[in-house]
């Protein structure tokens, strides 16, 4: 062990997240990202009890389109994927870059106190390991 400190996840991460409902259908979803230029956008919990989901472009090209549905039919729903890959804020980089690594994801949702804060991708936090 180095014995340096390594940052934390809500160092790094993108504060805010955009969200949508789960009942709106992908064109609004693909309005919304598009607007804001994400690729991709976090479906708001329904509940306490809930999870957040995640709705990718990803998703959209291989769900709705390329079976060449309605996007203007097609819930978020029906696409999503649930539970969205969460880490904690305050969880070590090393261990964030780990858990994406080995789920083959680029990026996770960050939250804390059960609430969505941010988002990190696994870039991000590589270069800045690399640079500490």
């Amino acid at each position: 062990m180095s014995g340096k400190s390594f940052d934390k996840v809500r160092d790094i991460m993108t504060p805010g997240v955009k969200t949508i409902d789960g009942l709106a259908t992908v064109a609004d979803a693909l309005r919304q990202m598009r607007e804001n230029r994400f690729g991709s956008l976090i479906v708001a919990k329904r509940d306490d009890g809930d999870e957040y989901g995640i709705v990718t472009v990803q998703d959209i090209a291989r769900r709705v389109i390329e079976p060449n549905l309605s996007p203007q039919r097609v819930s978020v729903y029906e696409i999503m994927e649930k539970p969205a890959l969460s880490v904690r804020g305050d969880m070590n980089i090393r261990y964030a870059i780990r858990v994406l690594e080995r789920m083959h994801q680029p990026s996770a949702l960050v939250v804390d106190d059960n609430r969505a804060v941010g988002v990190v991708s696994l870039m991000d936090m590589v270069f800045r390991y690399i640079d500490e």
